[in-house]
């Protein structure tokens, strides 16, 4: 029991206290006054309670402070709103060796062969960008953790991914982020607007990485943020109204990208009065943007396109027509072109595309990667010890009409889930059921799936 009670206590002290009027930490506010009521206010705020009750002209004697609780005001503080404290900086060198388990540290950094072979069992085809994201997340944590004091200072490898829909990019950086156990924030680019607009400001971008780490600082400024959609912040062409969610919004991020402290909201997405505010410091912290950036396939075959078209160095203005991979020839100078400011895409230096997925790299990602949709499927029927295959005719079908769909990887899930609705249905009736094999026919409506009885010499369950 007394164990329990220190447990407590001692998680307790691992937040900080905040101060009830002005919502402050006490590593800005100072020193807190705990009230017997279990309220905590600062000695600002104390002073200027009394200097109001000082000022006032009607008696104060006789007054009770003892009906004055937390819950008067909608009660105790949110779990959401606590702020870890922060670790001291100059702490003991540890001893050589492994780091504890489960903490991200340079004993424990993998290298970026062995972060790229992790991803290659979640993530089918992108290479180069795989190899790319390997060597830019290995060399920006090196960053973090270097220690020397040569006048060497390393930069950032903040990233710009760009690739058509469906092609990966969520999902590559939330495999990569799971792999290296750290904080990711994941956000939208499309709900960010200037400061004073309804909107999000750019600072909540850091309070989903705050909640991401538990609210702990320490772990937050060492984390990743992957803000999407960033080709929707582009600088809006031919506008009558004042652009509060472009250029705008690309000027507020530099500070972020560049490494700057700022006040963020802790367990909200704006700032408000009754919100406690913390710092902190964007040095350390890996951006990663992506997006589709529809019609930049436009800009760049007119650029690749604009020498003259006569003569023995001509070029054809539809040379570049059927290539479906135009963004991995997409430069800086195609992006400022697009909309993107100059001191903007400086901030992300490394610069790189996903290829848009065809039929043989949509029937991959439909059986191999560790948490493949057909693995899923398999899984659900084993349990009631039935087998389902897929033979390669209905494999290829599936690709094909995801390839119609033009909506990449996510348009496999759509069609597999219509694909099996009446299967699942139907196989608990009947126990008797072995094996459920998926067809072509099925899949192009012109049969039934092939389905085998179980036998009693044997069972059929894992078998082919």
């Amino acid at each position: 029991m007394t164990d329990d009670v220190n447990k407590t206590e001692e998680k307790k002290d691992n937040y900080e206290d905040i101060c009830y009027i002005c919502r402050r930490p006490e590593s800005k506010a100072g020193t807190m006054m705990k009230l017997p009521t279990g309220i905590c206010i600062c000695s600002d705020c104390m002073q200027k309670t009394f200097d109001a009750m000082n000022n006032n002209p009607f008696p104060m004697g006789g007054m009770d402070l003892s009906g004055f609780s937390p819950f008067m005001f909608g009660g105790e503080m949110p779990k959401s709103q606590k702020i870890k404290k922060k670790q001291p900086k100059e702490q003991p060198e540890e001893a050589a060796g492994e780091a504890p388990e489960g903490v991200f540290d340079i004993r424990n950094l993998k290298p970026p062969h062995v972060i790229k072979a992790e991803l290659d069992e979640y993530v089918i085809g992108q290479e180069k960008a795989k190899k790319v994201v390997s060597v830019a997340v290995y060399n920006h944590y090196k960053r973090v953790y270097d220690k020397s004091e040569d006048g060497i200072e390393l930069e950032k490898s903040n990233m710009l991914m760009l690739g058509p829909t469906g092609s990966g990019k969520t999902y590559l950086v939330k495999t990569l982020a799971k792999l290296l156990n750290v904080p990711l924030a994941i956000t939208d680019a499309t709900s960010l607007t200037e400061a004073g607009y309804i909107g999000d400001d750019v600072e909540s971008v850091l309070s989903k990485l705050l909640a991401a780490a538990d609210n702990d600082v320490d772990r937050a400024e060492k984390g990743i943020v992957f803000i999407d959609e960033i080709d929707k912040i582009a600088k809006k062409r031919n506008a009558h109204s004042r652009d509060v969610s472009g250029e705008s919004v690309q000027q507020g991020l530099l500070k972020l990208l560049e490494g700057a402290e700022v006040e963020v909201p802790v367990g909200a997405s704006s700032k408000n009065a009754m919100v406690p505010m913390t710092t902190i410091d964007t040095t350390n912290i890996l951006f990663i943007c992506g997006g589709a950036f529809p019609d930049l396939e436009n800009v760049v075959k007119e650029r690749l396109t604009k020498q003259s078209t006569m003569g023995f160095t001509g070029e054809l203005k539809d040379r570049f027509d059927g290539d479906k991979n135009l963004l991995s020839k997409a430069t800086a100078a195609d992006l400022r072109e697009y909309g993107m400011i100059p001191e903007f895409i400086g901030r992300l230096p490394v610069l790189f595309s996903l290829n848009p997925l065809d039929k043989n790299m949509l029937i991959q990602i439909l059986q191999e990667p560790k948490n493949a949709i057909l693995k899923q499927y398999k899984k659900l029927l084993a349990m009631d010890e039935v087998d389902l295959v897929f033979d390669e005719g209905a494999l290829e079908a599936i690709a094909e009409k995801a390839m119609e769909k033009d909506t990449g990887a996510r348009a496999l899930r759509a069609i597999i889930e219509e694909l099996m609705l009446d299967i699942m249905y139907e196989i608990p009736k009947d126990d008797s059921i072995g094996r459920v094999t998926i067809t072509r026919d099925y899949i192009a409506n012109n049969g039934a799936p092939v389905i085998e009885m179980r036998t009693h010499a044997t069972p059929l369950l894992g078998g082919e």
